[in-house]
């Protein structure tokens, strides 16, 4: 040791009376005051408590994992006790939830807060990524607030729908197929653009009118239309063909999107959730989709379009021939 670094090492404060550390910064120097006593006794208990830590709770770092600790407790299991906690709150309402009817369910106050606050949180989990977390959908993905059903919007047809799907391949599944009218070369592209305006104006509520060849459209219309979604447009649900008159798109109601579906047609697909959800959870689903409309009610009457004959330009015989009448299919069930 050099003779200044002995000079550091025992030099002394003269103010405070301090040794110093040997440390100086632009003529000041800095002391070398003890720690005090109960910081030190803190950081002794630390010490000590965390080898205790260490040894009874998961810490260290090791390959595939941590170590276990004495307790064997983890973040996994403190949720799954808590989660416990909730199930045994839950099942008092799930013994009364199983074996009820959905017109009982409908009509228990407690028994439908229940269903209603599991579907809304199932739907979140499962439904919200096609459907939009309000479930107002978007295009492709049905709007489930305004009770246009194309399978039916009673609770027990929209628990099938749920359990089965749309084209998802189970055997039970919803199946639908419309014709590419073009693509597959059944019609012209002059045909396909009549018939485009003649859906159009189907649907429209306006007091204009496309114009259009109405004569033809109507031809066209009940030969390669009429049998899925009936001579006056207003759908089968046997067959899940939407009604045309209602002014509602699942793909879009604007010229380009009609012709594009008369054209190429569509084949959207919903998954059977009977293998991915238990039944319960299903129930709860059905009711809370079926209540976000209010449930199904009976929509306004269709524009019947004036059709002129073939000898007479001025008949004006509507579209399927009868007299209006109320929708079909379109009651609460």
């Amino acid at each position: 040791m050099t003779e200044q670094d002995n000079k550091h090492k025992i030099e002394v404060d003269k103010l405070s009376g301090v040794e110093t550390t040997g440390h100086e910064w632009d003529g000041l120097k800095e002391l070398n005051h003890p720690l005090p006593r109960w910081w030190l006794w803190i950081l002794y208990v630390s010490i000590i408590w965390s080898i205790g830590y260490w040894i009874v709770y998961p810490s260290w770092p090791i390959p595939g994992g941590a170590t276990k600790g004495t307790s064997g407790e983890t973040q996994f299991t403190a949720l799954k006790r808590s989660q416990n906690e909730i199930f045994l709150r839950q099942q008092v309402y799930l013994n009364k939830f199983e074996g009820a009817s959905f017109e009982a369910i409908m009509n228990d106050p407690e028994l439908y807060a229940f269903a209603m606050a599991g579907g809304r949180a199932m739907f979140k989990d499962n439904c919200a990524t096609c459907h939009g977390t309000g479930a107002s959908g978007g295009k492709g993905y049905p709007n489930l607030n305004d009770d246009d059903w194309l399978w039916g919007g009673s609770l027990e047809e929209i628990h099938a729908t749920l359990l089965h799907g749309i084209r998802s391949g189970d055997e039970d599944a919803h199946v639908s197929q419309m014709p590419a009218f073009g693509k597959e070369k059944l019609l012209t592209s002059i045909e396909v653009n009549t018939l485009t305006d003649y859906v159009l104006a189907m649907s429209s509520r306006d007091q204009e009118k496309p114009a259009m060849d109405t004569l033809a459209g109507h031809k066209l219309f009940q030969t390669n239309c009429a049998s899925c979604h009936a001579s006056n447009g207003q759908g089968d649900r046997e067959f899940g063909a939407p009604n045309l008159t209602d002014g509602i798109w699942l793909y879009g109601g604007e010229r380009g999107d009609v012709y594009e579906t008369i054209y190429n047609s569509r084949a959207g697909v919903m998954p059977a959730w009977k293998d991915r959800l238990d039944e319960n959870t299903l129930r709860q689903l059905a009711v809370y989709v079926h209540q976000l409309g209010g449930g199904e009610e009976t929509r306004e009457k269709p524009i019947l379009i004036a059709v002129p004959q073939e000898n007479d330009e001025k008949d004006t015989t509507p579209v399927d021939g009868e007299e209006e009448r109320k929708p079909q299919g379109t009651d609460n069930e």
